[in-house]
């Protein structure tokens, strides 16, 4: 069917008058897509973008998606030389529906931004409606959707092109899109094809890079200082590509094999260590160092568990990832128990990539940070004319954003009594009712929570329900304090370095003087006084002295601040946490650091008194 039938609005207008929709007369994926809008809640008569990132948070989505951007641009932008005299733009977006890139004709981007159709929006069906982004990310196939197929009147006007772009790993890596208005279209007929052909480009260059990226590995290999040492590099599939001198008798004939498989119960791995491209940025494999196993009762850290962090040789540590190895290959709810700072919001990050959901949303939420009386409401979202100053579109709350995917509910204990029958209903129900609404909202997730406190000790003083309890508390998992893991210190020092690219060597002395201190702060401590160092001395390795001026002063103030933290609630302690972490982003500029927190100055110094920071 032509995209200007007029007949074609007839179809619409029924269907989101009455839910009828004559299927046959349907392209059978828009028939589908309109049906799931429908029974998401999805505002026909809207269809602008909602969730649109700030620019802190864009530039982070777009480094952590810095491979697909690397490989991308440069074909991108000779495909915009092709669409230049156009009237169209053409698109980047990741594979959970935020536009990374967009380019384009002036005239048709002041009409993309009328519809909030711009750099770092989120556009998939269940914020949008049916469109040509969201629905080939859903089906994970090119489509075009024109005109009245879109399922919102904002995109109406537009006719749009998407693909999927897979990487070597045949993952989703993202989506490319050309939009253009409708009365623009002389080229209609070509522009999936053109789509569909870049995809396939962006995906050979995928596997170039993944070649490249091993050549990288083996050069790391080459400069090795000792390569008589049991060492073994891998790619981030696990599989092995380069073997040191001692281990090519024993693991002769092993290369592109599971370095899981190949050490059978001779070898355990003493430490794991990322290895970053020097090119893109990303992790391209790991420098494993091996051991004879004494016996064959020992702790061998799993490859095949991607972890965005550091595992080390502790064996606290390697617990934990063998308990999230094995929880990520099933739906069953998580509670992650542990200090903080000693990085909850990583596991259950890494326990989502490592599931079945892992191309769906993950969406976190601090219960802690949010006012009590605003909390149902993220939750669980609100209808229009809900409450005074609710927006007039209504709100999808956090679990209906994640729908398909998992939710991570932070310190669960924070949640409210009067929310938590709310809560309680939405885990045994897997229905959500928006404040203000009747009509639940079906939602399949995964449910991760995670608490300083003992939840039990909660339940016992009265502050959660048991019936909630026993919800949340089906598979425990406890993150040791760095305190505990102290033999991890040294491959967290060098995590950080590689990432920030800090090309400095801490000699034996230093990092024993870093092992005897006991963070209270844990890893984020850890990594706050590196950052420190790193600003105040570059490259200069500093002194003893020094180093104790960075951080083992405090531990004269340890009496104090115990007695501090006694005193402040959990509010005001996150509050003073964002202030330090913000002075530290800042170097010291309190000015600057008080508008990024968008708090008055004046309010700002007072806070700094209130909390002993000044």
């Amino acid at each position: 069917m032509d995209i200007v039938d007029p007949s074609r609005r007839e179809v619409w207008q029924r269907f989101v008058r009455e839910g009828i929709l004559d299927q046959a007369r349907m392209n059978k994926r828009i028939a589908e897509s309109w049906y799931l809008c429908r029974q998401n809640n999805v505002n026909p008569f809207d269809g602008k973008g909602k969730i649109i990132l700030a620019a802190p948070l864009l530039a982070e989505r777009k480094k952590r998606n810095q491979r697909l951007l690397h490989i991308a641009m440069p074909i991108l932008e000779k495909l915009q030389k092709y669409f230049q005299e156009t009237k169209s733009i053409l698109l980047l977006i990741d594979p959970e529906g935020y536009v990374l890139y967009a380019k384009g004709n002036q005239q048709v981007m002041e009409m993309a931004e009328a519809i909030k159709f711009v750099e770092g929006v989120k556009w998939t069906e269940d914020e949008v409606g049916t469109n040509a982004i969201g629905t080939s990310l859903r089906i994970r196939e090119p489509i075009t959707i024109a005109g009245l197929d879109h399922y919102s009147v904002a995109s109406h006007q537009w006719c749009c092109s998407a693909a999927p772009i897979y990487d070597e790993k045949r993952e989703l890596a993202g989506i490319i899109d050309v939009s253009y208005p409708v009365n623009h279209y002389p080229f209609h007929d070509h522009v999936l094809a053109t789509v569909v052909a870049t995809a396939y480009t962006i995906e050979q260059q995928f596997h170039m890079q993944a070649k490249e990226d091993e050549l990288e590995l083996l050069k790391h290999a080459c400069n090795m200082k000792n390569p008589d040492s049991p060492v073994v590099i891998c790619n981030n599939k696990g599989n092995i590509v380069w073997v040191s001198r001692c281990l090519r008798t024993s693991f002769s004939n092993m290369l592109d094999q599971s370095l899981e498989n190949v050490c059978g119960d001779h070898w355990v791995i003493k430490s794991k260590t990322p290895i970053y491209s020097s090119v893109h940025h990303d992790m391209i494999g790991y420098r494993v160092m091996l051991q004879k196993a004494e016996n064959h009762d020992f702790n061998f850290i799993s490859t095949t568990f991607h972890f965005a962090g550091v595992i080390g040789k502790s064996a606290a540590f390697a617990n934990v990832i063998k308990s999230c190895e094995k929880v990520a290959k099933t739906d069953a709810t998580v509670h992650i128990t542990g200090e903080t700072g000693t990085g909850k919001e990583l596991i259950a990050r890494a326990i989502h990539q490592n599931s079945r959901r892992k191309n769906r949303p993950f969406v976190a939420i601090n219960c802690g940070a949010i006012p009590k009386e605003l909390i149902g409401s993220e939750l669980f979202g609100y209808e229009e004319g809900a409450f005074t100053g609710a927006k007039r579109t209504g709100h999808k709350g956090k679990f209906v954003q994640a729908n398909g995917g998992t939710i991570f509910l932070d310190e669960i204990g924070e949640i409210p009594p009067e929310m938590q029958i709310a809560l309680l209903r939405v885990l045994q129900e897997r229905e959500v009712v928006p404040i203000g609404g009747i009509k639940p909202i079906p939602v399949d997730i995964r449910v991760i929570t995670a608490t300083h406190c003992d939840l039990y000790q909660l339940v016992r003083e009265g502050k959660l329900r048991e019936d909630l309890f026993y919800r949340i508390y089906v598979y425990p998992i406890k993150v040791p304090a760095l305190r505990e893991r102290k033999e991890d210190i040294p491959f967290l020092i060098q995590y950080y370095c590689q990432k920030n690219n800090w090309p400095v060597s801490f000699s034996n002395e230093v990092i024993q003087l870093f092992m005897t201190y006991h963070w209270p702060g844990n890893i984020r401590e850890l990594f706050n006084v590196l950052e420190r160092i790193r600003i105040e001395y570059g490259d200069h390795i500093p002194s003893i002295p020094e180093l104790k001026s960075m951080f083992i002063g405090w531990e004269n103030q340890g009496e104090h601040r115990k007695s501090e933290q006694k005193t402040l609630s959990y509010r005001e302690q996150i509050e003073k946490n964002h202030m330090m972490e913000m002075l530290e982003k800042t170097k010291g500029d309190i000015a600057r650091a008080a508008a990024e927190l968008n708090i008055p100055r004046s309010t700002f110094y007072r806070k700094l008194k209130k909390y002993h920071l000044i």
